[in-house]
């Protein structure tokens, strides 16, 4: 009796090895999220302040379950005042400007899973749940509207960006993924709330008194292109 137990369990136990490699695993993911936008620079240095909607569409290449590329097309608004300042501005002071920015953020990151990310039938070990870190590079296009003692005048920017971030990743079901997450998108370019140098100091420096800008948001992505199953896994 005991023989047939110790049997039929290593027996049930293979048989769920097994099955754990049944669904395939999937390298890309297509989809889209929302989120909200918050300026950083020379007139605001709160990352929760003054925060604006950002739509976003992403697409994600799986090299295995820890590990992803990332493609982001952003766009969303920046606004703030140089009322919000917390130090002196020689030209401003006395003649605030405000802004209402409009900017396309486009991006290519590294994404790394701290746990293999799946649910578990596709992969030995895999979790519906884990925490992930991200770093990458892209452009930031800005279109602003600057406003003083009522002239508007617009302002385009174009720069180089280094975002970097960290959020949670969620399985909802087989092939649907949510992630949450906050980046900080560090620019090259300080005319993003359509003023540069406003403290009348010429700098130089790769970040130096340059605007940023964060996102906070969340995506909703669908898993397709399933990986061959007669190829080797990623562990062999």
């Amino acid at each position: 009796m005991v023989r047939k137990f110790i049997v039929s369990t290593v027996a049930f136990l293979m048989a769920i090895a097994v099955s754990a490699q049944d669904e395939p695993e999937y390298r890309l993911e297509l989809g889209a999220g929302a989120g909200l936008a918050a300026y950083e620079g020379d007139f605001n240095g709160n990352i929760l302040k003054g925060m604006k909607p950002m739509g976003t569409a992403v697409a994600k290449y799986k090299m295995n379950p820890r590990m992803a590329w990332a493609a982001l097309i952003g766009y969303g608004k920046l606004k703030g005042s140089s009322t919000n300042a917390d130090t002196w501005l020689p030209e401003l002071n006395k003649h605030p400007v405000g802004f209402n920015t409009s900017v396309v953020d486009v991006t290519l990151r590294y994404e790394y899973n701290f746990w293999p990310f799946g649910t578990g039938r596709e992969y030995y070990g895999a979790t519906r749940i884990t925490p992930f870190i991200t770093l990458g590079v892209g452009m930031s296009f800005g279109s602003a509207e600057a406003t003083k003692d009522g002239n508007t005048e617009k302002v385009s920017s174009a720069g180089f960006q280094f975002p970097i971030g960290l959020g949670m990743k969620y399985k909802l079901a087989d092939r649907w993924n949510l992630a949450v997450e906050w980046t900080m998108h560090f620019t090259g370019t300080d005319k993003l709330d359509g003023k540069a140098d406003p403290y009348g100091i010429k700098s130089s420096g790769l970040f130096k008194n340059t605007d940023c800008y964060s996102i906070l948001g969340a995506t909703l992505t669908y898993d397709l292109w399933a990986k061959c199953k007669t190829c080797h896994n990623d562990r062999e």
